[in-house]
């Protein structure tokens, strides 16, 4: 059963009556195919309505759906021959960070992903997405090997940031952190990163400091979760709402402000509606900016990659 979110009410009526009239049988002379279809359109219709003036807060329970597609679902469709590798070679395994060896469209590639999980079950097993700092090490691990053997590497980022337990910041969260930022930007070979649904706070940059952001079109980027926002600026997480449309968190903001490289259109209403060509999407944007990376000099591609980062935040010309 499709799980709508609280703003797709008049589209769960819709589907609804959709499925009553598909279950039920026809009485003698009606014609429920005519009905089905016509109800259909209006469904189509409303959708694209809906998805065309989505807010900033709309946005951030999109890119939360259960149903998006996880990093695991682009590893499995965009990556042949994937080998994974585990652990940070100092404390353990964290599988909130999946990441290994692989192809992508012909090229040997290291690729690292947050991982949310799919249900309860791997939800717990992934810690939803929240890395601790073996996590973040064990990234910043496979960047130095990526670096090492002359492997571009691709990164999946979907977190609503780093763990926050004391576990995590007796063991060095902060600087692992630091430390997986410092792999990226030092990395000698092209680094592709894509928010596919959350990115937030460190946990994400810690995986997004790359020669290209790639952002899918109702993800959200941001340095805090608009809850987190709220409850620091208003006291009240209720807040949260008036705290995503102050963030400036959506694609189309982080565009305009060139803090990302590149907008991946997503399906009508969303990846989760179509996961398969959300996927197939994401690999063809990747590709196209990967292509013109792969010929360029070590040092022309780290000059390339400080002068991007140093350039935020720097008026364009003639502004």
């Amino acid at each position: 059963m499709r799980h709508f979110l609280d703003f797709e009410k008049p589209l769960a009526e819709l589907d609804a009556k959709i499925a009553e009239l598909r279950a039920m049988s026809a009485p003698e002379g009606m014609n429920i195919g005519d009905e089905v279809a016509r109800l259909t359109e209006k469904a189509d219709k409303q959708l694209r309505v809906t998805y065309a003036k989505l807010t900033p807060w709309q946005k951030t329970l999109v890119a939360r759906h259960p149903e998006r597609p996880k990093a695991s679902n682009y590893l499995e469709g965009l990556i042949t021959d994937y080998t994974p590798l585990a652990g940070d070679r100092a404390f353990a395994e964290d599988a909130a960070i999946v990441g290994g060896l692989g192809r992508f469209q012909g090229h040997s590639v290291v690729v690292i992903g947050t991982e949310k999980g799919h249900d309860t079950e791997s939800r717990v097993r992934h810690n939803f997405g929240m890395a601790r700092p073996e996590g973040y090490r064990k990234a910043r691990r496979l960047i130095e090997l990526a670096g090492r053997f002359g492997l571009p590497v691709l990164t999946f980022v979907d977190t609503s940031g780093a763990f926050p337990g004391i576990d995590a910041e007796a063991r060095g969260q902060a600087e692992a952190i630091a430390r997986s930022i410092e792999a990226c930007l030092e990395l000698r070979t092209p680094l592709i990163a894509t928010i596919i649904g959350e990115g937030g706070s460190g946990g994400a940059i810690a995986l997004a400091a790359g020669d290209s952001v790639l952002m899918l079109e109702h993800a959200i980027y941001s340095v805090i979760s608009p809850e987190g926002c709220a409850s620091i600026l208003w006291r009240d997480a209720a807040q949260a709402e008036a705290a995503a449309e102050a963030l400036k968190l959506t694609a189309e903001d982080l565009k305009r402000l060139r803090l990302i490289d590149g907008i991946v259109i997503e399906p009508l209403g969303g990846a989760h509606r179509n996961p398969g060509a959300a996927v197939a999407a994401v690999g063809e944007a990747i590709g196209s900016a990967l292509r013109p990376l792969l010929g360029m000099p070590e040092a022309a591609l780290i000059a390339r990659r400080r002068e991007k980062y140093l350039d935020m935040g720097r008026e364009p010309a003639g502004v």
